[in-house]
């Protein structure tokens, strides 16, 4: 099944909700491991269905690493 392209106004990363919904998971109290890992499992497919390689926050694309060698 096929997307059809997001409008400019509702455009959203590949996988985003998935992501977040992870992120927020992670950050409850009381912590729901099993909700989780659902949500982690979701987030597996979600990257293997799109094909992602690489996720990055949209202010440190463009900006080298700040790392120190």
């Amino acid at each position: 099944m096929e997307q059809s392209p997001a409008s400019a106004s509702d455009a959203q990363p590949v996988c985003a909700q998935e992501a977040l919904d992870l992120l927020n998971c992670v950050t409850q109290s009381p912590y729901d491991q099993d909700k989780c890992i659902r949500l982690l499992n979701s987030l597996r497919d979600c990257v293997l269905t799109k094909k992602v390689k690489k996720f990055s926050i949209a202010d440190q694309e463009a900006k080298p690493s700040d790392k120190k060698t």
